[in-house]
């Protein structure tokens, strides 16, 4: 089995301010837990390319496109504040157009058959950006683009998103909460930024509110009665992994306990939907995780069960 990891040195280069949690070092915490691991030399390694126009507006308006461009930063001036937690600099723009590009890639090499599935460890996030608006540490909707550019450009008629970050993926429900093509099942820490996600609120959108302090136990209860349930009666295509790892219990950022053991155990269910259903396509993309530590370990579980060495 062949396992990417997509990602790119623009990544490295987007920084906020000194101190924000969503930070170049996350990324790097991820590699060296990998190489300490022995598992590094076993990934297919790939840069990323930058996602082109065509592919954003799967997911974006042009309007957005044009607002970016607009606000991104020149060489040498000081970045730009979209809302009190997210700014661009000079290099955001260019980080931000590779993350995107990492998805619609992986896409393209899975249905191609070069690889099996795909870990894009990518940076700034992507799924709090809207169809028409940046927020939330994100700029484009990574996972949004991918999975619409999959049912664009291979004609699949249903694919399944799956986003186990602390964070309600607002962004990801505003461009699909009408296209029934689309499965998303979210979990997420209620209440919590962006205090958004109702119950499930339409056939193919289901979200599984956690209040503070669940536990691993909790979100394995979510997701075998809420998730798995619908996902084989929906029989996808393709998953997309929202691949956030900040309700970790070592994570500051938020209160739920989940440990290494809860992300191995969800990404063994994921792929275990996406053997049966979808050829073993995944997608997977970096969302959040903002404890260095508990971001290392958990993603070493998760891609270790990617490449089927869990």
């Amino acid at each position: 089995m062949t396992t990417a990891y997509i990602t790119h040195s623009d990544c490295l280069l987007h920084h906020m301010f000194v101190g924000h949690p969503e930070c170049p070092d996350r990324l790097v915490a991820i590699e060296d837990r990998l190489k300490a691991r022995q598992v590094w030399d076993f990934l297919e390694h790939i840069e990323a390319e930058d996602a082109v126009e065509q592919q954003l507006l799967l997911a974006h308006s042009q309007q957005h496109l044009d607002s970016l461009a607009a606000c991104a930063p020149a060489a040498g001036e000081p970045p730009h504040q979209i809302d009190p937690d997210t700014f661009m600099n000079e290099h955001t723009l260019k980080a931000a157009l590779k993350s995107a590009g990492a998805g619609t890639m992986a896409v393209d090499l899975i249905m191609q058959q070069k690889i099996d599935n795909a870990f894009c460890a990518v940076r700034p996030p992507g799924h709090h950006a809207e169809r028409d608006k940046a927020m939330g540490f994100c700029f484009f909707n990574n996972i949004a683009v991918a999975a619409a550019y999959a049912l664009d450009q291979y004609a699949l008629e249903r694919v399944a998103i799956i986003d186990f970050d602390v964070h309600h993926g607002n962004g990801t429900e505003n461009i699909f909460l009408h296209d029934s093509r689309v499965m998303i099942c979210s979990s997420y820490e209620h209440p919590m930024y962006p205090y958004s996600g109702c119950a499930s609120i339409a056939g193919h959108i289901i979200n599984s509110r956690l209040d503070s302090g669940s536990t691993g136990a909790d979100f394995r209860q979510a997701v075998e009665q809420q998730w798995l349930p619908e996902l084989a009666a929906f029989k996808p295509q393709f998953i997309f992994i929202s691949a956030g790892f900040d309700a970790h219990q070592e994570d500051e950022m938020a209160q739920l306990k989940l440990n290494d053991d809860d992300y191995l155990w969800v990404s063994q269910q994921i792929k275990t939907i996406a053997d049966k259903y979808a050829e073993g396509r995944i997608v997977s993309m970096l969302e959040g995780g903002y404890a260095l530590n508990g971001l290392a370990t958990s993603s070493e579980q998760h891609i270790r069960v990617l490449m089927g060495i869990d």
